[in-house]
């Protein structure tokens, strides 16, 4: 499918592909190459960014919000290749840039390298289903969900790469199996309030699949991190198989909410000293054992502890004069961990 808002260059992109025994899909403006996309699911879009009515951004955006659009491949065309550019594109999960003007060969090199590509993950993702069902007959029900999960291929996403969104329907659960992801919700103002840090090893979306609703915040790369997606259909059958893992997740949900009431008294009933030295705990025992830092920005610092960031900042200061942490930029490592533990309200 082509979305481009210049009818000749959309013509001649038209051409080409059909010359090349493609069949070809194409709008003149962002907002019907949505609709047009969500309605003939194509194998590949290619889309420019300058348009009117919804800009390429907007339209990549819309399209990973429904759930047969999200895992199309994604060609930006477009007339200039600046860093900060080609940065938001791919935080946003395009695939691939053309830069105008290209010639016949890249543009079909571009396309077969990516429907390849495509093509070799659906085959991976069919083969692994027939092996699921064989593993599903068998009887130890947890020892078989590592081997599912350690047979899956993880998807990586860039630093500020969005996960899902809140309100997104629930697709399956998210295993971090490298980096970190943090999860938000937003406030009217547009203020974020961080819910979770998840590092290698936690899931995301129990909630939305035991629920059978849509995620109740959104999660994002804090750093180029992978996860890998166990859809909802087959948490279903393993749960409806093997009781041992549904009450595994009924542990990992109940653990989680509690953790989240014990961050809420904490913001309705603690200092500001108080809420920070809480916050930094709770990342302390989240750090990697073979790195004694906490590597956090001031921004997520605010938004986990309902914070202004000049709060934040002055906040450290004042801990790293009374040597309960030192911090250098993003690097936190704490030298009093009783003190902080005591810090009074």
């Amino acid at each position: 499918m082509i979305i481009e808002d210049h009818d000749e260059i959309r013509a001649n992109l038209v051409e080409i592909l059909e010359m090349a025994r493609y069949t070809v899909y194409q709008a003149e403006n962002g907002k019907l190459g949505v609709d047009l996309a969500i309605s003939h699911i194509p194998d590949i879009i290619l889309c420019d960014i300058m348009m009117p009515e919804l800009d390429g951004y907007g339209v990549l955006y819309m399209l990973n919000r429904h759930e047969q659009t999200t895992g199309i491949p994604f060609i930006f065309l477009t007339a200039k290749a600046e860093h900060a550019d080609l940065r938001k594109g791919m935080e946003l999960g395009a695939d691939d840039y053309l830069v105008k003007p290209f010639d016949d060969m890249e543009l079909l090199n571009a396309i077969d390298i990516r429907l390849k590509k495509k093509a070799a993950n659906d085959l991976s993702h069919k083969n692994k289903t027939e092996e699921f069902k064989v593993l599903v007959e068998r009887t130890d029900g947890l020892a078989e969900f590592k081997k599912i999960i350690g047979e899956k291929k993880s998807r990586v996403f860039k630093k500020n790469q969005v996960i899902y969104y809140a309100e997104d329907h629930g697709k399956g659960i998210y295993l971090v199996t490298h980096g970190r992801v943090k999860t938000i919700k937003l406030a009217k103002d547009g203020r974020e309030l961080m819910t979770g840090i998840y590092c290698q090893g936690d899931y995301l979306g129990i909630n939305a699949v035991l629920n059978d609703s849509a995620y109740a915040d959104t999660a994002t790369a804090l750093e180029d991190s992978s996860v890998c997606l166990i859809s909802s259909e087959q948490m279903e059958t393993i749960f409806n198989l093997y009781p041992e893992v549904a009450r595994k997740f009924i542990h990992l949900l109940s653990r989680d909410n509690r953790a989240k009431e014990e961050q809420l008294l904490e913001l309705a009933y603690h200092s500001v000293r108080k809420k920070m030295a809480s916050t930094l705990l709770r990342l302390y025992g989240q750090k990697n054992l073979d790195d004694d830092l906490i590597n956090v920005t001031r921004e997520d610092l605010a938004a986990m502890a309902c914070m202004a960031t000049e709060t934040v900042s002055r906040t450290l200061s004042d801990f790293r004069d009374e040597l309960l942490i030192d911090r250098n930029g993003t690097k936190i490592t704490v030298l009093n961990y009783e003190g902080l533990s005591k810090m009074k309200n």
